[in-house]
């Protein structure tokens, strides 16, 4: 038993570490989409790579921070109902999604993910790989990882 809390304890400091990096990636999108509005209206200058680098750091913020908000108790409940329930019947409501939708719902992506990631990986590993195949690893890696991190973060 110990070990598994010792286990529960390091998954919350990983997740709670991930989570404060992925708060300077929501910097870094919002100065990025700044950037790439200002310099597509005011000086007249598009750029194609900016808007994917938005979109990326955006899937990354939204996949990462799922283990540290559910960490801190701050997944999205329904509150007008939830108000009107015991404490009890509150956490029963918890542990039933966490059990027969999130747990379910993240092995299927991790298990769906993991060819198209590890697809990218040999493509970005062979010697004639073009810049775009490691682009298609930088996106992949973060399904499985964050899937894998709402899933441990869950029962904690």
């Amino acid at each position: 038993m110990k070990a598994l809390l010792g286990l529960s304890r390091a998954i919350d400091a990983l997740n709670e570490q991930v989570g404060r990096l992925v708060y300077w990636c929501v910097l870094i999108t919002v100065l990025v989409s700044a950037a790439n509005a200002t310099s597509r209206y005011a000086l007249n200058i598009a750029s194609n790579a900016w808007l994917e680098l938005q979109w990326y750091l955006f899937a990354a913020v939204f996949l990462l921070s799922a283990g540290y908000t559910l960490l801190h108790n701050e997944h999205i409940r329904i509150d007008v109902v939830a108000a009107q329930l015991s404490r009890r019947r509150q956490i029963w409501i918890d542990v039933f999604g966490l059990v027969f939708f999130l747990l379910p719902m993240s092995l299927f992506i991790m298990w769906l993910s993991w060819p198209i990631f590890m697809n990218a990986w040999t493509a970005a590993r062979s010697p004639a790989a073009p810049a775009a195949s490691s682009a298609g690893l930088r996106e992949c890696w973060c399904r499985p990882v964050s899937f894998s991190s709402a899933c441990k973060a869950s029962p904690s």
